[in-house]
């Protein structure tokens, strides 16, 4: 079984909306043995819908669409997907009493719009909207398109996860006769050319219905190793004989093979050793500690942020000798390392991380231009102090993120060293 992803929306096509729910779809799916073959984006207009639906049916043997199903006059997908198979709505009782219920809830009257969300394409198996108002729709597309399926689903994404997750799912996991494994390894400090390089004969060796895929980030490059073939432990064991063959060519850079972010890797490391983390941030605006805190149950390790922003602060709040800012400037490892000596003294954590640097697009100059950063990392009361100057391009927010993401590789870099 194959399927393709047809996201609908002309805020796809500005760029106003980022396709997050073809990224969740395709995992989904990825999770019950259906590889997804390809993800197109479409407009709202009603021919275009068509022609993409039809040429999507006669390839691909499930085609997830999602957008245009709301109360609205550019939600036009349930009267495409009717003029391509011929077929006139009905009402839905059930989705109709699940609208009326949800709207009661919120004092609105039904409306004819609110109402044409519970009708649904005839002969459809319904999709019950646990999360909002528009019904989703399973439609056999009969041998006009091969026996073909189309599902039809909001664009909202809790919408369409609760129906993916409830109803798609179980639906197609008993019709795959396919087994897919991806497994990421995800890396810091080296860039793609290097890491290929360095993985060169793995990649030369991958064993049948495996692949290989590089995925480029702002400190580093991630990999995805994929597997499909019919028998699970035979998938189970030539993806894992990948994955461990690349950990054995490039451990130094590797800092997890599963779906954990780079934080959620340094909380655990600080958990492990009984650390508490603290942070110092000019350039970065905060950044840093926002990134740390968004993991769930961070606050059994970090103690405290501080954003200095300017001079002033930085010597008042974390006493950084004036002399010394005067002396090197604000953005220098030496400035850096105060803040960094500075952070642990008021915070009382066991490690501190500090940040100084030119996100731009002014305040550069021929010796520090746009882009510097100045990182400093110690342990305890200063101990094992170390600093480091880099230089990255991009706009600001991009300096801000690669800032941020430097001054965590640089804190998982010294806990894994010890």
């Amino acid at each position: 079984m194959r399927a393709e992803i047809v996201s609908v929306g002309d805020e796809l096509l500005k760029g106003e909306r980022v396709n997050t729910n073809a990224a969740f779809i395709s995992r989904a799916l990825a999770g019950i043995g259906v590889p997804v073959g390809r993800v197109i984006a479409c407009s709202d207009h009603v021919d275009e819908m068509v022609s993409v639906f039809a040429e999507s049916l006669q390839r691909a043997d499930l085609v997830l669409v999602t957008g245009g199903l709301g109360p609205t006059r550019d939600d036009r997908t349930k009267k495409a997907a009717g003029q391509l198979l011929g077929r006139e709505t009905e009402l839905n009782e059930e989705a109709y009493q699940n609208l009326a219920v949800r709207i009661k809830t919120y004092g609105v009257e039904m409306s004819a719009s609110l109402r044409d969300q519970a009708m649904v394409i005839e002969g459809c198996q319904v999709i019950q909207n646990t999360r909002g108002s528009a019904a989703g729709m399973i439609i056999a597309c009969g041998e006009q398109f091969h026996n073909h399926t189309l599902v039809l689903m909001p664009g909202v994404p809790s919408e369409m996860k609760a129906m993916m997750e409830l109803t798609v799912l179980p639906c197609f996991a008993a019709l795959s006769d396919t087994v897919i494994r991806h497994t990421p390894v995800k890396t810091l400090g080296i860039g793609e050319s290097g890491l290929a390089k360095m993985i060169v004969d793995v990649e030369d060796c991958l064993p049948a219905g495996t692949t290989l895929a590089y995925l480029p980030h702002a400190a580093g490059v991630n990999l995805m190793i994929s597997t499909i073939g019919r028998d699970r432990d035979e998938v189970d064991r030539d993806n894992s004989s990948v994955v461990e063959a690349i950990v054995l060519k490039a451990d130094k850079y590797i800092y997890a093979t599963s779906e954990v972010t780079l934080e959620e890797t340094i909380l655990g490391m600080l958990a492990s050793k009984g650390f508490t983390v603290a942070v110092a941030e000019s350039c970065t605006g905060g950044l840093v500690a926002s990134r740390l805190t968004d993991v769930p149950g961070s606050s059994s390790c970090f103690l405290q942020g501080f954003v200095v922003y300017s001079n002033q602060a930085k010597h008042c709040t974390l006493g950084v000798p004036e002399e010394t800012i005067a002396r090197f400037g604000a953005v220098s490892e030496e400035v850096a390392r105060a803040m960094v000596v500075g952070c642990l003294e008021k915070s009382g954590a066991d490690v501190a991380v500090a940040t100084t640097g030119i996100a731009g697009p002014s305040g550069g100059s021929p010796e520090k231009p746009v882009g510097t950063v100045c990182l400093a990392i110690a342990h305890k009361k200063g101990e094992d102090l170390r600093s480091r100057t880099l230089v990255m391009q991009g706009d600001r927010q991009q300096n801000k993120l690669r800032f941020s993401e430097a001054a965590l590789r640089e804190l998982w870099h010294f806990l894994r060293q010890g």
